[in-house]
């Protein structure tokens, strides 16, 4: 038993940390299973509310389902990790099983078709993310009080592959699932959730230190609004406007990323200022809390949008080149991509378990070296590049991930006080959520470019060849890349739907059956892809490298209590000795 814990005598058991991980693990496999079976199903989705994903008026509705669970969470996970502290981090954690498992069944049973649908499943997805956010702010801090600090490194890489795994398992689900019907990717999470549910409170007990104090409503509301408003300026900053291929010169985008910085400023003051903060700001004076922060979250900014690249790299250009139709290439991309998760399942408990006995900092710091590494082995591949030794490139990505994730998260919550824990995993998963969106506002930013440089003329001179009347094959040709990009994301043959049967109808059977083949779209689109693609690996592989220098900075093994001294008598932890 930690010696962290409220239970000095055992009373729990020793075996009660092994419950604790198993239960954690359930949860967050099935908040992971449940955001990428929710992206392979959209297709699915949007035709059984019979609403038209390429339509331009219809693209918030996708932009929401996918991003509204992520937004949520980064808003309040901070939140909800200080209301743990303060009222218990077991009772928050089991509400947000019970919780996130009702919203799942409110998902499978919206009604009606079109925008009314699409809405109803977008408030419904926030609603089930409040959930979620409960389970991922209290989860590490639930495992940090059951574990020793050296085991933490251990059962983090363990709680963390279950985190891969249910990604890309909820991948091959939702391409299953979503051949019954759309529902079932939804109803697949209540048997996950009642189990997790039921089990959590009948055996998780509240062994961590927490204490009384009065909620910071001011700090709360500016933080998750300052966030919140930012990240949905970044998410909109990816939709087009007006004849701009991007949205990041729009009003309502600059206007709300301002605002969101303004407000957050605001919440650095007000934390300063009260006398009972939603997160205390000292904390930041641990070396080793801030390096591993800094370093999650520009790792996840230089790998947030990557799985989306890729997918779409599959889906779009590599499968269906090698025989696959684009219905099926949603689920095939994600088989494909199984060397990334089994590059993590192999690296991260192993790597865990010797970040206990030697230090975070090697291990995270290598991990981001070696992700550097595979982005610059990725831009050698052509486009239709040949997959075994791509497979082992994918393969070290994920063991660079693995290696990194578990002594990271364990070197950030070793570091703080026990009666910290739930605020400063909080903060850990915003900094790592927070990366998400802005990485896949930048990626898709850089891609747009590198196709818009090449792909017009090269597209409206196939369709002219093929018969396309000129006027339809240039306004075809100026249709903005995000559409096209989408629609190989979801499984769409972008030619075919932007065509549409009126064009096709007209055109000769042997000039229709080229341009909706597997193949035409993929070699279009093939060159300037890999142009983008190119834009988007050097910037990862820029962020990956600083990543490295932030997590090298965090200084010898930190473990806050073993520091002898306490956040609350100022004593400054980078000065104080910190090995072990």
């Amino acid at each position: 038993m930690s010696r962290h814990s409220r239970d000095p005598e055992g009373v729990v058991g020793r075996h009660y940390k092994w419950v604790v991980l198993s239960n954690t693990t359930i949860g967050v496999l099935l908040a992971s299973m449940n955001t990428t079976s929710l992206i392979i199903a959209l297709p699915v989705i949007f035709r059984g509310i019979r609403l038209n994903p390429l339509d331009a008026a219809n693209f918030p509705y996708l932009l929401w389902i996918m991003m509204g669970y992520l937004l949520v969470t980064a808003a309040l996970v901070v939140t909800v990790g200080r209301i743990g502290d303060i009222f218990g981090r077991v009772r928050t954690y089991n509400l947000g099983f019970a919780w996130f498992t009702v919203g799942s069944i409110a998902l499978s049973l919206v009604g009606g078709h079109g925008t009314a649908a699409a809405l109803s499943l977008v408030i419904l997805r926030m609603f089930q993310a409040i959930g979620g956010t409960f389970l991922l702010a209290n989860s590490a801090a639930i495992i940090t009080d059951a574990f020793p600090s050296d085991e933490l490194g251990l059962a983090l890489g363990i709680n963390m592959v279950a985190a891969i795994f249910g990604g890309f398992f909820g991948i091959v689900a939702g391409g299953l699932l979503s051949q019954v019907g759309w529902r079932w990717v939804f109803l697949a999470n209540v048997p996950f959730g009642v189990l997790g549910t039921v089990w959590a409170y009948l055996k998780l007990k509240e062994i961590g230190v927490h204490a009384r104090a009065r909620i910071d409503w001011l700090g709360n509301l500016t933080f998750a609004a300052g966030l919140g408003a930012v990240l949905v300026g970044v998410t909109y900053g990816i939709k087009p406007y007006g004849h701009s291929l991007t949205g990041w010169m729009s009003p309502f985008v600059l206007t709300l990323i301002g605002a969101g910085l303004v407000l957050l400023a605001l919440f650095v003051v007000i934390e300063h200022v009260v006398a009972e903060p939603m997160f205390r700001l000292s904390l930041f004076r641990v070396r080793a809390f801030t390096a591993g922060n800094i370093a999650q979250f520009l790792g996840s900014v230089g790998r947030g949008g990557m799985q989306f690249m890729l997918i779409i790299w599959f889906q779009g250009i590599w499968l269906p080149q090698h025989g696959y139709d684009f219905t099926r290439t949603p689920l095939w991309s994600g088989i494909y991509m199984l060397p990334w998760t089994l590059g993590f399942v192999l690296a991260g408990p192993l790597s865990g378990r010797l970040s206990d006995r030697f230090g975070s900092r090697p291990f995270a710091t290598a991990g981001m070296l070696l992700s550097a590494v595979s982005y610059v082995a990725m831009m050698a591949f052509p486009p239709n590049f040949a997959y075994v030794p791509f497979a082992l490139v994918m393969g070290m990505s994920g063991i660079a991930m693995g290696l990194f994730a578990s002594p990271n998260t364990a070197s950030i919550m070793n570091s703080v006080p026990a009666r910290e824990r739930g605020a400063a995993s909080g903060m850990r998963v915003t900094f790592g959520n927070a990366g998400m969106p802005l990485s896949m506002g930048l990626f898709f930013t850089l891609m747009v470019v590198g196709l818009n440089a090449e792909v017009p003329t090269t597209m409206s001179r196939a369709l002219i060849t093929h018969g396309v009347p000129a006027s339809s094959a240039l306004a075809l040709a100026h249709v903005p890349p995000l559409g096209y990009l989408f629609a190989s994301f979801l499984g769409i043959n972008p030619i075919a739907g932007l065509l549409g049967p009126k064009v096709l109808a007209h055109l000769p059977a042997h000039d229709a059956a080229v341009l909706t083949s597997r193949s035409f779209f993929p070699q279009l689109i093939g060159g300037p892809f890999k142009h983008g693609l190119v834009l988007i690996l050097v910037f990862a592989t820029v962020m990956s490298l600083i990543a490295a220098v932030a997590s090298a900075l965090r200084g010898e093994r930190f473990i806050h209590e073993e520091a002898g001294s306490t956040l609350d008598h100022a004593v400054d932890p980078i000065a104080a000795p910190t090995t072990r």
